[in-house]
């Protein structure tokens, strides 16, 4: 146990992914308030925490993933999916695309019409130019000397530029950024990275916090719940290896660990739906049917094309000598595919010309393998995944038993409505007309997955989406805000978890409605916003 771990701390923040480690540095940073980060996962002693392309080597291996498993999935054939979350400082950020993504500005614009005041796009968008040392510099979008660092790619692939020509070919315009609230159109993703280094959210913002005497970290502490003297939050019961501890917060306990490990914690400490903590042996503090409920999440339909007369990471990484050439262009330049994130090129469309605003988007690789943690295919491919943006199926998290160790029940419920089947099957008709187009031509793209026999009929396409569909790791909305009339409501907009005071969650789990696009930039806004409200209620 570290010299300075006390028993009491004005405030208490459970979770040092990306929306922990930014509330704890906001909370922190004038010095008036003791902070303590409570982080199950480890430390970020790892190279591959810290080069790109490491996300290949952490995904699926357990000293940097939570390893968790969804049910099986009736939409997804009776398949499982892995469910990776980083086990470490800096949580996903550590392991996840690196991609820097705000959604769209009618996202924000509908959770304000749900009646949530203070959400609005106009409301989030100076949060996010604080929070961001962009490359685009100081301007109506975009901030410097916040703690993300932001980048364009180091790599180009002539693949790539391919695909974006084919999506111009079909009237989607090229756009140089994403995030000035309507991300329609093709473009390369800005990334969470500073000279060819993976910036975690650990990086920006905890590791220059913990400098300060008032701010703490302890790692590798489990937590079992959150305690309660009457309706006020008060303590926080946890462990490490084998020796327990009874943590008190003098103002209050911040909830960001995400929205499994939140939903967890709350269930456990009493709060959650009536019936499954009875049975479970849980004491009902609060019947709350909403946490665990209302999980969203980004799945994609995850298409691969072989490809010809042009390199691909595929057989790139399979050479002992262009591996070794790519290591050292890396150490010498900080460029070249070590860098890259997952997926570099994006594009952000309609799934039919009748739909208001672009509902799927595209990720696309230059590179294959049958999942994450498998071996890079033997043959030169692409992948072009595309996902639903604003999904309509509902799942749940809960627990298995009340034991700490064991892992959660994780059920999406993916394609459980006729108009995710429907967005599914258009975003591979989508995906088809793509790769059929003039500027794709030369390369001779020919359709591995879902494959040449799966024809264009909707029956044939609900399946084959069923079959190739995976997630692409955003879940959210399992502890959402909302009004007092709604009823699967577990914060109030200003994050306080209802019924109780000194209690709040500051994470992906809040959010009432799944962002349009990738979610890791929305849960740092979450995180500073969250944090700012707090110390705005303690000044009244």
């Amino acid at each position: 146990m570290s010299d300075r771990f006390g028993k009491e701390y004005d405030y208490i923040v459970v979770g040092a992914g990306t929306s922990g480690c930014v509330a704890a540095e906001r909370l922190s940073r004038d010095g008036r308030h003791s902070v303590l980060v409570l982080e199950a996962g480890g430390k970020d002693n790892w190279i591959w925490f810290h080069i790109p392309v490491g996300y290949l080597f952490a995904i699926g291996n357990p000293r940097a993933d939570w390893m968790y498993r969804t049910e099986a999935e009736d939409g997804l054939n009776g398949r499982s999916l892995a469910y990776p979350r980083g086990k470490v400082i800096g949580g996903s950020s550590a392991i996840n695309a690196m991609i820097a993504m705000r959604g769209q500005a009618a996202d924000y614009d509908g959770w304000r019409d749900l009646g949530l005041s203070g959400w609005s796009w106009g409301d989030v968008l100076p949060i996010f130019r604080d929070i961001e040392d962009h490359f685009l510099g100081d301007g109506e979008f975009h901030g410097v000397g916040g703690g993300f660092r932001v980048e364009p790619p180091r790599v180009q692939w002539d693949i790539l530029q391919a695909v974006a020509d084919a999506a111009q070919n079909m009237g989607i315009p090229k756009v140089p950024d994403f995030n000035t609230g309507d991300n329609e159109g093709s473009g390369y993703f800005h990334v969470n990275q500073k000279r060819g280094r993976r910036w975690s959210a650990a990086r920006g913002f905890l590791k220059p916090s913990l400098k300060r005497a008032n701010m703490h970290l302890e790692t590798g502490m489990l937590i079992d719940r959150i305690e309660f003297d009457g309706t006020r939050a008060t303590h926080v019961s946890c462990s490490r290896g084998g020796e327990t501890f009874r943590l008190k917060a003098r103002a209050e306990i911040v909830l960001c660990a995400g929205a499994i490990g939140t939903v967890q914690i709350l269930q456990r400490s009493g709060i959650g739906p009536a019936k499954m903590l009875g049975d479970l042996g849980i004491k009902v503090l609060a019947d709350r049917p909403g946490v665990g409920a209302n999980l969203q999440d980004h799945l994609q339909q995850r298409a691969i094309y072989r490809v010809n007369g042009t390199p691909t990471l595929n057989e790139m990484y399979r050479s002992l000598v262009r591996r070794g050439m790519m290591g050292l262009e890396y150490a010498l330049k900080r460029t070249g595919p070590l860098t890259m994130a997952p997926s570099q090129l994006g594009i952000f469309t309609r799934s039919r010309p009748d739909v208001d605003r672009p509902d799927i988007q595209f990720h696309v690789q230059p590179l294959s393998l049958d999942k994450f943690g498998d071996p890079l295919h033997a043959f030169p491919a692409i992948t072009v995944s595309a996902c639903n943006l604003r999904p309509t199926s509902r799942g749940e998290i809960r627990l298995r038993s009340k034991d700490i160790n064991e892992k959660p029940i994780i059920a999406p419920n993916y394609l459980s409505t006729d108009e995710d089947k429907r967005v599914a099957a258009d975003a591979i008709r989508v995906t088809r007309r793509l790769m059929k187009q003039k500027a794709m031509m030369p390369f001779a793209p020919q359709e591995y997955l879902p494959g040449p026999n799966v024809s264009d009929d909707d029956a044939d396409l609900a399946k084959a989406a069923g079959d190739i569909g995976t997630t692409i790791f955003h879940p959210v909305g399992t502890a959402k805000m909302g009004t007092p009339t709604d009823a699967t409501a577990v914060v109030d907009e200003r994050l306080r978890v209802m019924g109780f005071t000194g209690l709040r969650i500051e994470d992906a789990s809040v959010m009432p409605r799944i962002t349009s696009g990738d979610t890791n930039t929305p849960s740092a806004m979450i995180g500073a916003k969250g944090a700012a409200m707090l110390l705005q209620d303690a000044m009244v």
